[in-house]
């Protein structure tokens, strides 16, 4: 071997993949490569879409740019490109612009394609990498897609505030020099309330009030907010729901930073589920609800095309169930009377999660006062009855397992809820562990906020014991993935006489299901509040002991298969439900599948190690 043979050698044992290879590998990759000196001269011979190859680099500054000359990423020493086109078959796109001339080795498809063959982490570093490719492609897309931008990219940042012991007057004069519509109230940095027009008009004009008393007169206190980095349709669906006009934006560390109003959303404003959810809150019977529901269906297929994060559809599909769950709440309180206790109606699994399918069923109950008394109790039955089946009438099918407020053990007081947490937890039994994994997924919906935020202070206090955890992820551990002997897909069938036709693989079942559990465990295990999957992911990402590239991972499987499921779901496919044929799936997908599989098996056993190696 040459001195430079050599100390290309050590190049290569250095850079993923081949770190992790035999030698061998590096030394075909040596044997069969061409150099070449890329500069602005010559970059456009080496990019031919009949003849694809894999590009690293060795020195050199480049800029990868796609079809609409947007630069997707920089390109330094030990980087790749050129491999999504060896991988999908398809023809190459984006092109690549030199910043600073340099050395690139090439390797032409058919050598990259036997290293393939050979080694499998080879293959495994590039099916990989195409996928975080897409994904990040795939998410630097999202300012063109009104309802996934966050709450901080629409807002003009600046907030308009006062201190509550202003003047009325001196609020009126703020605003109007501001050219804004409200005004914010603020104590030691913290809000306290919120000032609009309308108050100016209905509360002290047309009133009569002196406008030298302070703010506190005639603020509204305690006001709905919403999260800098929270998304505009979240912000949608808090307006809508609550009937409001202007929203305080805050940090996380509840600092108010700016004002949303509904003339700002209403400009990004493009879809019409939105519309819909905004006509379900205002249904004025029963029937007209049903006749809303009816709409959905066809919406999101609409819907699906228009947006590029097709796993918005489960936020979608649960704010419209939030909706129709509240409107019909409201129209049998309507009919038969306001209730004389505290409640709060809850619901559990992909509703509270913000993950609900076209075949998501109901997951809810009733949370009530501990002092109810026998007559409440008839009230409570009636109303959980009324909106469970017209629900379903709706289309959110009843739950198989009975987990509805419809049912007597989803109604209890606070203190039989809590008591009921507490004795899944001190005993992990494989009905509890059961009955953990979907009401641990917990939200509110509707009723006595104060009621929910109690509960849900006691339910975080309840200590969980090592034996809990253990069990937890031991009965992870037993659902296992779809991949088996030589990295085959291991299929399920129907009982028709048809087996090619009706093989599939359960992604609910396989896949998601087994990341939700992994997640959901963590967030109880580090306290971490957060429903939403991706959300309690991103909460675990800040924590110091936490392996992000895990958490990436998981992230990127996430919705990887749940756009696979939403994707099957909204086309039609002839298959059961949350299910897929692998068959119908491209050469690229089906390894991104088979990835996705395995990186959720190492997650799986990860988890075992963490919470159940003394009792296995």
């Amino acid at each position: 071997m040459t001195i430079e043979q050599k100390e290309l050698f050590q190049f290569l044992n250095a850079q993923a993949p081949f770190s992790e290879l035999a030698s061998t590998a590096i030394s075909y990759f040596i044997k069969h490569l061409q150099i070449i000196y890329l500069s602005k001269e010559n970059q456009s011979q080496w990019f031919d879409s009949n003849n694809p190859s894999l590009f690293l680099i060795r020195s050199g500054l480049y800029d990868l740019v796609n079809p609409q000359n947007e630069v997707i990423t920089r390109l330094s020493q030990g980087d790749y490109f050129g491999y999504p086109s060896l991988l999908s078959g398809e023809t190459i796109k984006n092109s690549l612009e030199v910043q600073k001339d340099g050395i690139v080795y090439l390797l032409e498809q058919a050598d990259f394609d036997f290293l393939r063959r050979e080694y499998k982490v080879f293959e495994q570093y590039f099916v990989r990498a195409h996928a975080n490719r897409l994904l990040s492609s795939h998410y630097k897309k999202r300012q063109d897609n009104w309802s996934d931008r966050k709450i901080s990219e629409l807002m003009h940042l600046g907030a308009v505030a006062l201190p509550p012991d202003a003047s009325i007057r001196q609020a009126a004069k703020k605003m109007s020099a501001s050219g804004v519509s409200s005004i914010m109230i603020t104590k030691e940095d913290k809000l306290i309330g919120v000032i609009t027009d309308r108050d100016l008009r209905n509360r002290v004009l047309a009133l009569d009030v002196n406008p030298d008393l302070v703010v506190t007169h005639i603020m509204t206190s305690s006001p709905k907010y919403i999260f800098e980095n929270n998304r505009v349709f979240s912000a949608f669906q808090l307006m809508l729901r609550h009937n409001i006009h202007h929203l305080p934006v805050l940090t996380e560390a509840f600092k108010p930073i700016g004002m949303l109003t509904s003339t700002d959303l209403l400009r990004q404003q493009k879809s019409d589920p939105v519309q819909l959810i905004g006509r379900i809150y205002k249904a004025n019977s029963v029937a007209n609800v049903k006749r809303y529901a009816l709409e959905i269906p066809e919406l999101l297929q609409g819907f699906s095309h228009k947006v590029e994060d097709i796993s918005l559809i489960g936020k979608l599909l649960s704010g419209i169930t939030d909706a129709l769950t509240s409107r019909l709440i409201y129209l049998y309180q309507e009919e038969f009377g306001l209730a004389e206790v505290p409640f709060c109606w809850i619901c559990f699994g992909s509703q509270a999660r913000e993950e609900q399918t076209l075949h998501s069923d109901q997951d809810n109950g009733l949370l009530l006062s501990d002092d109810i008394t026998a007559e409440q109790r008839s009230y409570f039955k009636s109303l959980g009855e009324f909106v469970c089946t017209n629900l379903a009438s709706c289309g959110i099918k009843f739950c198989p397992g009975n987990i509805m407020a419809s049912s007597d053990p989803c109604r209890l007081e606070l203190e039989a809820w809590v008591a009921q947490f507490y004795l899944w937890i001190k005993k992990p039994s494989p009905s509890s562990l059961l009955n953990c994994k979907i009401f641990f997924d917990i939200r509110y919906v509707e009723g006595s906020a104060e009621l929910f935020d109690n509960f849900m202070n006691k339910l975080v206090n309840i200590p969980k014991n090592q034996l809990f955890f253990a069990g937890m992820a031991t009965d992870i551990n037993r659902n296992s993935v779809p991949i088996g002997l030589f990295n085959q897909f291991k299929l399920e069938k129907t009982r028709e006489k048809e087996p090619y036709k009706h093989k599939f693989i359960d992604l609910k079942k396989r896949g998601v299901v087994i990341i939700n559990d992994i997640v959901r465990l963590y967030a109880l295990n580090y306290s971490v509040r957060a429903d939403n999957t991706l959300e309690r992911l991103n909460a675990l990402a800040k924590l110091p002991d936490i392996n992000k590239t895990d958490i990436y991972n998981l992230k990127d499987c996430w919705r990887y298969l749940t756009q696979l499921r939403l994707r099957t779901q909204i086309n039609q496919e002839g298959l059961p439900s949350n299910c897929i044929n692998p068959e119908n799936l491209t050469s690229m997908e089906k390894h991104q599948l088979k990835e996705a599989f395995y990186l959720i098996k190492q997650a799986q056993q990860a988890v075992v190690f963490k919470f159940a190696r003394g009792s296995l």
